[in-house]
C-alpha cells in the first residue's frame, strides 16, 4: 500500500532539500518554517450536494451533482462549487479500490439500477449517498491526501483551463483558475509546493493581460512556495519571469537576480522552459 505525506512527513521532506548552500537567511528560514507549520494545519471542508440536473444530448443523457465545498467557519466567501457524473463518482470508487482496498472494504457505493435512473427519488436518494460518500472519504487520512481524490475535485476543471490557456483565452483560462486554486489550497496544505503550476499559470495569463502587478502577487506566492524547492522544473522559469516584472513594475529586481545567478554557478547550463512553455504542457489530454 502506498504510503502518504503527513504533516511531519512533509516537514521532514523539506528539511532534507535544505543544504549548507542555502541562500536562505535565518530570518527567512524563521519565516519559512513558520509557514509550513501554518500550512501543515488541517482545514475541515464540508460537502453538500443541494441540487441535479438531468443533461440531455443526442445520442446520452445524464444526471450531474453540484458539489458544494465548504471550509468550515469560512461562511460562503470560501466555498467551491463544482459538477460531476455519476459515472465520475464511479472511476474514483474505482481507483481508490485499487490503492487503499483496506481503507475502502466498509466504504459503500450506490449501484446502477437497470432501470429508473432518472426517477426523482433514484437521483435524490443518489445525491444524499454522494453526500455521506465524499464525507466518509474526507474523513479518511490517506484518501482525502491521495492524487486521486484530490484529482476527482479540481482535474477536469485544470484541464479546462489549461485547454482554454494553449487556445489563448487567457480571459476564460484566468477565471477557472482563480476558482480552483482556493479549494486546490484547502486540500493540498500539508504539501504547497503541488500547486505551484497553478499558480504559475495565473502568472502567465496575468502577463498575457498585460497585469502584471497581479501577475507579480502571485509570482511571488509561487517564489515562496519554492524557497527550499530550487531544483523544482518551474523555479528558474519562474525566477526569470519575476525579474522581467519586477523591473517593469519598478520593483528590487537585483535580489532576484542574484539568486538566478547563484543557481547558473552551481548548475550545469541546461535548456529551461520559458513559463509559458511549462505551463502550455500541463493537463494535456
Amino acid at each position: 500500500m502506498m504510503k502518504h505525506t503527513s504533516c511531519s512527513d512533509c516537514a521532514q521532506d523539506s528539511n532534507a532539500s535544505l543544504s549548507p548552500n542555502s541562500a536562505m537567511t535565518t530570518k527567512e528560514l524563521q519565516e519559512y518554517w513558520r509557514n509550513e507549520k501554518r500550512q501543515c494545519r488541517q482545514v475541515k471542508l464540508l460537502f453538500e450536494i443541494p441540487s441535479t440536473r438531468i443533461v440531455e444530448h443526442h445520442l446520452s443523457k445524464y444526471v450531474t451533482y453540484k458539489i458544494i465545498i465548504l471550509q468550515t467557519g469560512s461562511f460562503d466567501n470560501n466555498k467551491s462549487v463544482i459538477e460531476r457524473r455519476y459515472s465520475d463518482f464511479e472511476k474514483l470508487h474505482r481507483n481508490l479500490l485499487e490503492e487503499f482496498s483496506e481503507e475502502m472494504e466498509e466504504v459503500t457505493f450506490p449501484k446502477k439500477t437497470l432501470t429508473g435512473n432518472f426517477t426523482e427519488e433514484i437521483i435524490n436518494e443518489r445525491k444524499l449517498a454522494f453526500k455521506d460518500y465524499l464525507r466518509l472519504l474526507y474523513s479518511m487520512k490517506y484518501i482525502r491526501r491521495s492524487k486521486k481524490f484530490i484529482d476527482f475535485l479540481t482535474r477536469p476543471e485544470l484541464q479546462e483551463a489549461y485547454g482554454c490557456l494553449r487556445g489563448g483565452q487567457y480571459t476564460k483560462a484566468l477565471e477557472i483558475l482563480l476558482e480552483v486554486i482556493g479549494l486546490q489550497e484547502r486540500l493540498t496544505r500539508g504539501n504547497p509546493v503541488s500547486i505551484v503550476p497553478t499558480l504559475c499559470a495565473i502568472v502567465v495569463c496575468h502577463k498575457d493581460l498585460e497585469n502584471p502587478a497581479s501577475a507579480f502577487e502571485y509570482g511571488e506566492k509561487a517564489l515562496s512556495r519554492l524557497r527550499v524547492h530550487t531544483s523544482h522544473r518551474y523555479y528558474i522559469p519562474l525566477l526569470e519571469t519575476m525579474i522581467t516584472l519586477a523591473y517593469e513594475l519598478g520593483k528590487d529586481f537585483l535580489s532576484l537576480q542574484e539568486k538566478l545567478e547563484e543557481w547558473k554557478a552551481k548548475k550545469d547550463p541546461i535548456r529551461v522552459f520559458t513559463l509559458k512553455e511549462l505551463a502550455v504542457r500541463e493537463y494535456v489530454q
